[in-house]
C-alpha cells in the first residue's frame, strides 16, 4: 500500500476490542491502527455484537463487517479518512456547530446586536439603498449603546 506516508502494509488481522470499544487492525508492516466505530461510515451506530465478525479481503486492503454490511478501505483508515468525504464534511460540521466557546458565543451575540448575518451583496439600482439602510441601522446600534 502506497500512497501520500510511503507503503504501510496490508490488513494482517482485525478484531472488535470490547475493552475499549474499538477496531483494531494489525497491518503487516506491524502498524497497529486502533479507532472508534463511531468514526467509520457504516459503522457509527453498530452495536458492538455485531462488530465482532470481521473479514479480511484478500488483497488486504478491505475489511467487512458481515452483520453490518459495511467495507472498510485499509489505505483510507490509514491517511484518517474513515468515511467519504461528504460524510466526514458533514461530521466536521455538526461538530463545530456545537462548539461553546466564550469566542464564539461572544461573536454570536455582536452579530445578533448589528440584525444578524449580513446580506449577500447586491448589484444593480437596488445595491446602494440596502447598503445604507445597513449602514444607518448599525449607526443607530452604535448611538444606543450604554457608554
Amino acid at each position: 500500500m502506497a500512497g501520500r506516508f510511503g507503503f504501510v502494509g496490508r490488513a494482517v488481522t482485525a478484531h472488535y476490542d470490547r475493552k475499549t470499544g474499538r477496531i483494531v487492525v494489525e497491518l503487516s508492516s506491524k502498524v497497529i491502527v486502533a479507532f472508534s466505530p463511531g468514526d467509520a461510515e457504516g459503522l457509527e451506530s453498530a452495536k458492538p455484537s455485531r462488530l465482532e465478525a470481521i473479514e479480511i479481503s484478500p488483497s488486504g486492503f478491505g475489511i467487512h463487517f458481515p452483520a453490518v454490511d459495511a467495507d472498510l478501505y485499509v489505505p483510507g483508515i490509514i491517511e484518517g479518512f474513515l468515511g467519504s468525504k461528504t460524510w466526514m464534511a458533514s461530521r466536521l460540521g455538526r461538530i463545530g456547530g456545537r462548539s461553546r466557546s466564550r469566542a464564539k458565543k461572544a461573536a454570536a451575540r455582536a452579530n445578533g446586536r448589528l440584525g444578524g448575518r449580513p446580506r449577500k451583496a447586491l448589484s444593480g439600482p437596488a445595491a446602494p439603498v440596502r447598503a445604507s439602510a445597513l449602514s444607518q441601522r448599525r449607526a443607530a446600534l452604535r448611538d444606543a449603546a450604554p457608554e
